[in-house]
C-alpha cells in the first residue's frame, strides 16, 4: 500500500493525500511536479527512475474499508534537498533514456 508521504523531499512543499501535483518513483520517493520538472528533469535523485502522478486514495468508504480513514497517509517528513549541480551530473548519462528503459 502506498505510504502517501506528506511533502516534497526537495522543497518541502506539503503534499496532502489529495494533492494532484504529487509525483512518485517506484520506491515512493515523493516530489512535487514543479521540482520533478524544473530541478530533477524526471530523474529520481535516489534511484534514477522516472516519476508518475501519485494516485489519490479515496476519502470516503465506498467499498470494503478501502479509504483514507482506514489507511491514513504517512506523516513522516522526508526533507532532503537535492544539490542541483550534483544531480545534473548524476542525471546527465540517463536523462535521455526513457524511464521504462532505465
Amino acid at each position: 500500500m502506498l505510504e502517501l508521504r506528506p511533502n516534497c523531499e526537495h522543497c518541502n512543499k506539503p503534499l496532502p493525500p489529495a494533492a494532484l501535483d504529487a509525483r512518485i518513483c517506484s520506491y515512493e520517493c515523493t516530489f512535487c511536479a514543479s521540482c520533478v520538472d524544473t530541478v530533477l528533469g524526471n530523474v529520481c535523485p535516489n534511484c534514477g527512475g522516472g516519476f508518475a502522478p501519485r494516485p489519490v486514495r479515496p476519502a470516503h468508504n465506498w467499498k470494503n474499508d478501502n479509504f483514507l480513514g482506514k489507511d491514513p497517509a504517512g506523516t513522516t517528513v522526508r526533507h532532503r534537498p537535492v544539490d542541483p549541480q550534483a544531480h545534473a551530473r548524476f542525471a546527465a548519462a540517463i536523462r535521455s533514456i526513457a524511464p521504462e528503459a532505465r
